[in-house]
C-alpha cells in the first residue's frame, strides 16, 4: 500500500487492530472490558463503565514476557505504536515471531528499535519510524507473514512497567516474493584492537538490507567518526562491494556533523537519516540512523555489515588516523526470504549503560 494505490479497493484485505482494549484483535470485540472487581471506587473509568477506556494499558512485572498480540492467517503488520511509564525503553525487549518460527525475527531493545539509542528520547521524523512527544513510539515497517505472527514484550527492569500499545494489521493475500522483516541488535562495549564492529553477522539467503540504527560511545573527547561502513555481499571475502567514506557520511551528514559558527554538533532528523548528540562530557555518546528505502542493498546469497571505529590522533601533524576501541551498538533492519534461525545476539548486560 502506497500513495499510488491507496485508493484501490480490495475486498480480499481486511483491517484489524490489537490493543489492551481489544487483545485478540477480532472483529467487533473492542472496548468490552469491565471495571475490575475491587476497583469500583478507584478506577479512572468508574463513573463511565464498559466501553469508556476501561483497559488502555497492561502492567508487565519484572522478568515477565507479555504477549502483545497473536495473529493467525496470512497478512501484514502495518503499524505499531507504544509508550510506557517513564523509566525508559532499553530494558523492554521487543520480539516478533513469524509463521511459528521458534526464534524471533525481531529481537531488540524497544528504544533502539525506534531509533533512540542510549535509552534517551529524541524526536524522530523518518519514513518508517517516528517518535513524537512525549515517548510516542511509532513503527511503519511493513511486516508480512504467511501463516501467523506473534509479538511479545519482556520487562527486564526491576520494577513494574505500564505499557500502552496498538498493533494495526491486515489479513489477506501477501505477495509470493515477500520477505520476512528482521531487526537484530548487537553491542560491543569496547572494540578489540584492530577489529571492526559487526553490525550484522553473515546472513545467508535472499533479501534486502533496509536500515541501520547506530549508537556510538566515544571513550574520549576527540573526533571519532572516520570509520567506513562496509557491506560484504554475495560471497565477498576480504574486501566488500559496498564501502562508504566515513561514519557521518554514511548517516547523511558531513564534516563532523558540525555547526561551523558555534563549533558544536548539529542534531537533525529527516526521512532517510538522522543524528543526535545524546551526552557530551566526559564520554560523548551519539545516536544515528540511515534508511535505505530509496537505495536498497539487495543480496541473493548472503550479506555481512560492519563499521570501523576510526578517529584523529590528537595534536599530531600531519593528520593521522588511529583505530579506536569505542562502545558501539546497532540495530540491523533487513528482509530475508525465510525467518532467520539464530540465537540472541545480545545479553541483558549489554543493556547496562
Amino acid at each position: 500500500m502506497n500513495r499510488e494505490n491507496l485508493f484501490v479497493l480490495d475486498e480480499s484485505i481486511k483491517s484489524f487492530s490489537i490493543s489492551p482494549e481489544n487483545p485478540t484483535g477480532k472483529k467487533g470485540m473492542g472496548g468490552m472490558a469491565e471495571v475490575p472487581a475491587g476497583e469500583e471506587n478507584t478506577h479512572p473509568a468508574r463513573e463511565l463503565g464498559k466501553g469508556w477506556k476501561v483497559r488502555p494499558n497492561v502492567t508487565i512485572h519484572p522478568g515477565e514476557t507479555y504477549v502483545m498480540g497473536e495473529i493467525a492467517g496470512e497478512g501484514m503488520i502495518n503499524h505499531i505504536w507504544m509508550t510506557n511509564s517513564f523509566v525508559g525503553c532499553n530494558k523492554l525487549l521487543l520480539k516478533i515471531y513469524f509463521d511459528g518460527c521458534k526464534y524471533p525475527s525481531v529481537d531488540v531493545p524497544a528504544s533502539d528499535f525506534f531509533f533512540n539509542g542510549w535509552n534517551k528520547e529524541h524526536m524522530i521524523n523518518s519514513e518508517f519510524v517516528s517518535v513524537a512527544p512525549a515517548k510516542g513510539y511509532n513503527c511503519y515497517w511493513p511486516m508480512p507473514f504467511k501463516k501467523s505472527c506473534r509479538v511479545t514484550m519482556t520487562n527486564v527492569y526491576d520494577v513494574d512497567i505500564i505499557l500502552y500499545y496498538q498493533i494495526d494489521y491486515q489479513l489477506g493475500p501477501v505477495d509470493k516474493n515477500a520477505g520476512y522483516f528482521h531487526a537484530l541488535f548487537r553491542r560491543v562495549k569496547e572494540l578489540p584492537d584492530g577489529e571492526d564492529f559487526t553490525v550484522l553477522p553473515k546472513v545467508e539467503g535472499k533479501g534486502t538490507f533496509v536500515a541501520m540504527q547506530l549508537s556510538y560511545g566515544s571513550h574520549y573527547l576527540g573526533w571519532w567518526g572516520e570509520g567506513e561502513v562496509k557491506m560484504f555481499i554475495d560471497g565477498d571475502d576480504e574486501y566488500p562491494t559496498y564501502c562508504g567514506t566515513g561514519t557521518e557520511d554514511y548517516f547523511g551528514g558531513a564534516w563532523n556533523f558540525e555547526d561551523f559558527e558555534f563549533h558544536r554538533y548539529m542534531n537533525f532528523t529527516h526521512l532517510y537519516s538522522g543524528f543526535h548528540l545524546t551526552t557530551y562530557a566526559p564520554n560523548p555518546r551519539f545516536s544515528m540512523y540511515r534508511i535505505h528505502s530509496k537505495d536498497p542493498v539487495r543480496f541473493s546469497k548472503d550479506i555481512k555489515v560492519t563499521i570501523q571505529s576510526i578517529g584523529w590522533k590528537q595534536g599530531v601533524q600531519p593528520m593521522v588516523f588511529n583505530v579506536q576501541h569505542d562502545d558501539l551498538s546497532a540495530v540491523a533492519y533487513f528482509y530475508l526470504d525465510h525467518p532467520l534461525v539464530h540465537e540472541s545476539t545480545f545479553t541483558v548486560e549489554d543493556l547496562n549503560f
